[in-house]
């Protein structure tokens, strides 16, 4: 992985977004008029506990859907979305899942929650269906399956990427007694376990550990018990409201010790329900909403003006759902023999793609028949809470976001 220098910027940003375009008219006109549009599942809480972060990610793929069909299509072909909302409810995310595959779709692009995911998983293997994850951020969703057989992808960081980045930084600043809240969902049980293994690595172990339902509304007797062991940082893993219930109750404590945690810090319902507890919170991103380099800004402007808003929420939910069209249509572009099928799917998303200069990172193979996550670690950066918005925490991760990451 290295970083490429941000020169050239506006001509990039105007090829991402135009390679479709250019491809699509080069085809004879009696290719791009009367074809069927192509179907593409897409499937995450657009309703519910989780919407906060399922909305942007809706709505980062429709702005990529929106521009590609602006450009012709894949090759002529409208991209079509067919949307569930699985309201972050593991049930009905199998059932839309199984609808999904009834209906013939060519990918499917979503997930929010890791344990909705995992409840889906098999659905997408078992029909051959290529299915890219781009929140959901639970390490076990790409390796439930051997690489090679594989059809689940990600283009979220994974929990065992996250961990040991946010680990690393808060060793640095002397934090070293962790207590650790998780949620009792899949993805708190994955992510305690990706914490528990980092602080390991640097020979140490949670000085508490506690774990709750989701919905809780008070937490206070935990983070007592917590502030007895000695813990002098709060680890948090949890999605929702329940991140704000433990800023709040620290406040509430006088407890003053920092809440670190991943990506999920950087939601609606733990800055705005957290208000001034949510302070000072550190957490992992791979995109902070700030238009520091002409990618960024381009993508960033298009969604405000679009979806009518003053500001994106969630950046990384709306990037990484963006990216992920792209990637799929790039990766499309390598089929030659016009077989759409899943496996020719799956097999041009394994191997180099025409170089697509998305929001997160420049992509030339994101993926290989091992390796099905996107991300690496080198995209990270840290984030911290700032009079209620998400900026970055070093002032070198904001130097470093003028050069884009590659893989």
């Amino acid at each position: 992985m290295t970083a490429l220098p941000f020169r050239g910027a506006r001509a990039l940003v105007r090829l991402a977004a135009a390679t479709a375009v250019t491809l699509a008219f080069s085809l004879p006109a009696a290719a791009q008029s009367g074809a069927a549009p192509l179907k593409i599942g897409v499937i995450g809480p657009f309703t519910g506990p989780s919407a906060d972060f399922g909305v942007p990610m809706l709505n980062g793929i429709q702005q990529a859907f929106d521009e590609i069909n602006a450009g012709g299509g894949y090759l002529g072909r409208k991209l079509e979305m067919v949307r569930k909302d699985d309201q972050s409810d593991p049930a009905l995310g199998l059932k839309l899942s199984q609808e999904l595959a009834s209906e013939k779709v060519s990918a499917t692009i979503g997930f929010c929650n890791t344990g909705v995911a995992a409840k889906s998983l098999e659905v997408y293997q078992s029909s051959q269906i290529p299915l890219i994850i781009p929140c959901a951020t639970g390490t076990p969703l790409t390796a439930k399956y051997p690489g090679p057989d594989s059809y689940i992808f990600h283009t979220a960081p994974r929990d065992s990427i996250q961990a040991p980045f946010v680990v690393d930084d808060i060793l640095a600043r002397g934090w070293d007694k962790v207590a650790v809240f998780a949620d009792s969902t899949g993805y708190g049980n994955a992510g305690l376990l990706e914490v528990e293994k980092a602080l390991a690595a640097k020979n140490l172990k949670p000085v508490h550990v506690a774990r709750f339902g989701l919905g809780v509304k008070d937490l206070g007797a935990e983070l007592s018990a917590a502030r007895t062991a000695g813990a002098n940082v709060v680890f948090s893993y949890t999605v929702g409201q329940e991140n704000a219930v433990i800023a709040k109750g620290r406040q509430a404590l006088g407890w003053k010790v920092p809440q670190v945690g991943p990506w999920t810090l950087s939601f609606p319902y733990f800055l705005d329900g957290a208000g001034q507890a949510a302070e000072g919170a550190l957490m992992a991103q791979t995109f902070i909403g700030e238009a520091n380099n002409e990618r960024r800004r381009s993508f960033l402007s298009s969604y405000m003006g679009k979806f009518k808003v003053k500001k994106v929420p969630v950046p990384m939910a709306a990037a990484q759902g963006y990216d992920a069209v792209y990637i799929l249509v790039y990766s499309m572009f390598g089929i030659r023999d016009s077989n759409l099928s899943g496996a020719a799917i799956k097999s041009a998303l394994e191997n180099k793609i025409r170089t697509y200069y998305g929001v997160i990172a420049t992509y030339e193979q994101p993926f290989t028949k091992q390796n099905k996550d996107a991300v690496t670690q080198n995209m990270l950066v840290m984030g911290v809470v700032k009079d209620g918005a998400v900026t970055y925490a070093h002032p070198e991760d904001a130097k470093r976001s003028l050069f884009i990451q590659r893989k």
